[in-house]
């Protein structure tokens, strides 16, 4: 009798639950068995090998994964079938408007033009690693057929390339885009994990920004005098306000007796709706800040002449109850509101800086005064102090040396300090205690 050791390979038989394994016509190998699958129900897989020991080790790697609760991909589908599904059912009800419309775009213009055709369940971290590196070193006239349709060719078509490459920060916010995309496929246990995590960008360096000096500032604020949005600029200057939280106030968020202002709304351009009020940028950007006496002064008589306006107008006041409108009474444009901006800072003969940057000059020059870092932190509505301090670190590095400088003069040997003239009338060094 044929013992177990004398069967052929092919022919063994395998124990209950680890599969069949058997050569097909075509001379490949190929094995099966039951595995857990999304929902916590099993399926039969099937793998494929050149040998019988290539077959079996697939399938065994596959039914050790099931072993430990992972489930088998059930995504059969690409990544672009994947991410329109993602972004049309998923992501527009948990983004806001604009936010969904940048993730489109980065769908559209690079997700989909590198990783599209793969599947989804077969995607691996070297495929994105690589494409992250094709990225990061393409030109994006000649991959994106810019400089075709220039009236003027500037680029490839020309015949020289412009290396027109997409920054690290680009690069880093399209990584993230992918990594959303691909957890969300991992909670609804389309694939077993999120190979986007497993690579890394690097971290980008911050965008270097120039606020304004104390000298600058006050310039800035004596050519903003007169101007009908004065206000405007000086609670963005003396409370760090971003833009869209400075035009969605409302009179009801103001108690200039108590000298505070809630912060409740932010004003926004939106595709669908225009210009729309919307919720604040984070939940700790909802917050209430004191007002400084000039700004409540110059809002009381901004109150004032908007009065005159509305009377003005008669009938044709579109009264929304925003602080800060057009003579009519409508709710003022982003794009305004930067031209304005541009005007005073030519009119002062100051840099060209942008509108946001008022806010870092804000909190630049509250720094430079000694404020703590917390204060500021609540001052301009960031999440965690973390963010604070990582945007105003060069701030942090000039004070530290200011204050070891300070303490290098403290700790100046004494013939340093007996080679300084001595008038006679202070008294003289005694021992203090150390606390």
């Amino acid at each position: 009798m044929a013992t177990p050791r004398d069967t052929p390979a092919s022919r063994r038989v395998r124990a209950n639950g680890d599969g069949t394994v058997y050569q097909r016509k075509d001379g490949r190998w190929e094995a099966a068995g039951y595995v857990l699958a999304p929902g916590n129900t099993r399926r039969r897989v099937r793998v494929y090998g050149t040998t019988r020991k290539e077959a079996l080790a697939k399938l065994t790697e596959k039914i050790a994964t099931s072993n430990r609760g992972l489930p088998i991909p059930s995504a059969q589908g690409s990544v672009t079938a994947y991410l329109t599904y993602w972004l049309e059912n998923v992501a527009v009800h948990h983004l806001r408007e604009n936010t969904h419309t940048r993730y489109t775009a980065v769908a559209r213009l690079y997700l989909i033009p590198g990783l599209g055709r793969k599947k989804l369940a077969r995607l691996t971290a070297k495929d994105v690693r690589t494409w992250l590196n094709r990225l990061r070193t393409t030109c994006q006239c000649c991959a994106r057929s810019l400089d075709t349709a220039r009236d003027q060719r500037l680029c490839c078509a020309a015949g020289r390339c412009c290396s027109k490459r997409l920054s690290p920060l680009t690069l880093t916010y399209v990584h993230s885009v992918l990594k959303s995309a691909l957890e969300h496929a991992v909670c609804e246990e389309e694939i077993p994990r999120n190979v986007a995590r497993n690579v890394r960008t690097g971290t980008p360096r911050p965008r270097r920004f120039e606020p304004l000096t104390a000298e600058e500032a006050r310039e800035f604020l004596a050519a903003a005098s007169g101007h009908r949005l004065q206000p405007l600029f000086e609670l963005a200057l003396h409370t760090g306000l971003r833009k869209g939280e400075l035009l969605g106030l409302r009179w009801e968020d103001l108690d200039l007796a108590g000298g505070t202002a809630s912060i409740r709304r932010t004003l926004q351009r939106t595709n669908s709706g225009g210009l729309t009020a919307l919720p604040t940028k984070t939940k700790s950007s909802e917050r209430r800040i004191a007002l400084p006496t000039p700004c409540l002064r110059s809002l009381e008589q901004h109150r004032d002449r908007q009065l005159k306006e509305r009377k003005a107008a008669g009938t044709g006041w579109k009264d929304n109850g925003y602080v800060f409108t057009r003579p009519d009474g409508a709710p003022i444009e982003g794009a305004t509101l930067t031209r304005h901006f541009n005007t005073l800072l030519h009119r002062a003969r100051l840099r060209r800086i942008r509108f946001h940057d008022l806010r870092h000059s804000a909190a630049t020059l509250l720094l430079e005064q000694g404020v703590e870092l917390v204060v500021i932190k609540e001052l301009l509505g960031h999440a965690h102090i973390g963010v604070t301090a990582t945007v105003y670190a060069h701030v942090r590095l000039r004070l530290q040396r200011d204050a070891i400088d300070l303490l290098s003069s403290a700790l100046r040997t004494p013939a340093a300090t007996a080679s300084q003239p001595d008038d006679g009338d202070d008294s003289p060094l005694c021992a203090a205690p150390v606390r």
